[in-house]
Parts: C-alpha cells; structure tokens; sequence
C-alpha cells in the first residue's frame, strides 16, 4: 500500500522502518523541524528524517499543521503540507510520536473514499496512559504491564477506538530506555500486521476505548527530576527507573548534581537512627540511601561531566566511610 508516514524519534522510526521493509511505499512523511543538541548546539534531523532521506522518501517539516490562528509564516507551512497532502495518492496514514496535532482537516484527506484512515501506535494500554509520556508514567506509577494500541486516529488526544492490542509485562528492574525498545519492536510488529489486514481486505475490528479508567501521561519535566529522599523507597527506584534516559533522575551531594541511573529496593537494611537522604554504606552492588520508608540501593551513578559509572567507584572516590554524606533534601 501507499503510506503517508507522521513520526519525529527513534521509536516512530523503528515502525516506518519496519513499514518499509514489509514492501509498503511511503509517498511521504512529516516530522518536526530540526532541532539544535548536543554540546556544539548544532542542528540535527529526527531519526524519521534521517531514514527518509536514506530511502529517498520527500520529507515535510512544518512547524505547525494547523492553517488558523497562527503567524503568517506557519500557516504558509501548514497549507503548503495541506495542498501536498490533498494532492497525494495513498491508502491510509501512520502516526507515530509525531509531537504536533494532527487537526480534523488533515485526518479527513486519510478518510477519503477508497482509503483507511488514520492510524497511530502508542505505547500503553489505552484508556490509561494516554498523552505524551506513557512509558515513563507506568514505570514511575510502578505499573506491573504495560502495552502498544494500534489505534484509529479522531481528533481527540488519543481517544480513537482501538484495531490491535497486545500487553508486556514491566520488569521490576525496567527502565524507560529498556521498555521503549521492547514496546518499539512490539509497535513496530502490530503496525504491519494492522496494514497486511487492510491489504488483504481482512476484518478489522474497531473497539471503542472504556470511558473508565482514564488517565493522561503528562510531558516529562527537568523540574521533576529531583529526588525527594522523603518519599519511600519504592517510589523514589520507579523514579530513576522511569527518568532514564531522560531526563535523568538527580540529587545534590556536597553541592554537586549527582544523576542516577541504576537502582534497586534494598531489602531489610532501615536504620531508623538515619534521615532521609543520608547515605550509610557501600554494598556488595551499590551504595544505600535512606528514604523516608525503607532504602533504595543505588547501583549507577553520574558525577557532572563524567560518565556513568558504578555507584560504588563514584563514592568511593568521596571517601564515604571516612566521613558521613548526605543527600540533600529537595526543596518545597
């Protein structure tokens, strides 16, 4: 089939590759204007543009998809994918991570006669988790599963009805990089299985989402990244779990941003002669910090402008059994 491709990251490039390799043509994509990263600020293309202009794919970048109540600029970039789109010959589009609304004038040319619609990958179990951030909100909830729905895109934020849904189960020791790749491999396997169905002219069953049990993944704030070591030990492991990579959990040690990358729970080692945030020993994995219920035992560290390291070699270097740490408590 013909696929007009909408994606930005490294996850929505993983399905359009995997679109790709399946025989479909993508006659176009659209993602996000290149952005300035790194240390040199320099500007970089999406990993979507990177594969389109591997695979000679024509690649549109506007900064906006809606045509009113924007500047003049904008909404000459709007009309131009508008009229492009209108003009197109596709069977049905994908929408992965994209990062820019998609309004009802631009799903409606998906929704032409003799074509499919619609359809996005998002990495939860919808109705829970719809929104921005869904990975890293289930583990820092300290959900025990989470998923991929292949959904059929209106203009609601997330709230089409569902075409394929298939569950993971969250390990306890899973991080937002080690999910995001096993829910990318996942979407990826879905979403070609959604359009073999379509170009097969297979059912395609549409479920309605329940109207119970909904809740939304808010965008991934730095200002959330600070530990608060009064928080139990379980919640403050989800946390760093959840904030790597991005944008990494981080507490202040003797006035230095520590980031922490690592963590487990650690079993039956409360002192209650200890604070919050106070830092007691070097285990056999990693070095244990009090919480406000129970001790989370980190086991990977980041000093500024170092690398990440075991937690036990960052503090040691500090000489903690020579002179007590701790952490500082975050403020209110």
């Amino acid at each position: 089939m013909k696929i007009v491709f909408a994606g930005t990251p490294e996850f929505a490039a993983r399905a359009m590759r995997a679109i790709y390799d399946a025989g479909h043509e993508i006659v176009l994509a659209l993602t996000q204007p290149d952005r300035r990263a790194g240390r040199g600020m320099q500007l970089q293309a999406s990993p979507v543009k990177a594969f389109s202009l591997e695979k000679n794919i024509v690649v549109l970048q506007p900064e906006t998809l809606r045509r009113n109540n924007v500047d003049a600029q904008k909404r000459q970039q709007a009309e131009q994918a508008y009229q492009q789109l209108c003009n197109l010959e596709f069977d049905a589009m994908v929408v992965v991570a994209y990062g820019l609304i998609l309004p009802q004038d631009i799903l409606g040319i998906s929704e032409r006669p003799g074509r499919h619609g619609s359809f996005n990958i998002h990495a939860s179990l919808l109705p829970r988790w719809r929104g921005a951030a869904p990975i890293q909100r289930a583990i820092e909830s300290g959900d025990q599963k989470i998923g991929v729905c292949i959904m059929q895109m209106d203009v609601g934020l997330d709230t089409g009805d569902m075409i394929m849904v298939e569950e993971l189960e969250i390990a306890t020791d899973e991080t937002s990089a080690s999910l995001h790749d096993r829910l990318a491999q996942l979407g990826s396997k879905l979403i070609v299985n959604v359009l073999a169905d379509l170009e097969n002219k297979n059912p395609v069953a549409r479920i309605p989402q329940s109207i119970i049990g909904v809740t939304y993944a808010e965008k991934i704030l730095k200002t959330e990244a600070e530990i608060d070591w009064h928080l139990d030990a379980q919640q403050i492991d989800a946390k760093i779990r959840a904030f790597n990579p991005f944008p990494g959990a981080y507490s202040l040690l003797e006035g230095q941003p520590i980031k922490f990358w690592r963590s487990a729970i650690a079993i039956d080692c409360t002192n209650k002669a200890l604070r919050p945030g106070d830092v007691f020993g070097i285990g056999e994995r990693g070095v244990y910090v009090q919480c406000g219920l129970g001790v989370v035992e980190i086991l990977e560290m980041q000093k500024p402008g170092g690398k990440r390291l075991p937690a036990r070699t960052v503090l040691q270097a500090l000489n903690v059994e020579e002179k007590p740490l701790r952490f500082q408590i975050k403020a209110k």
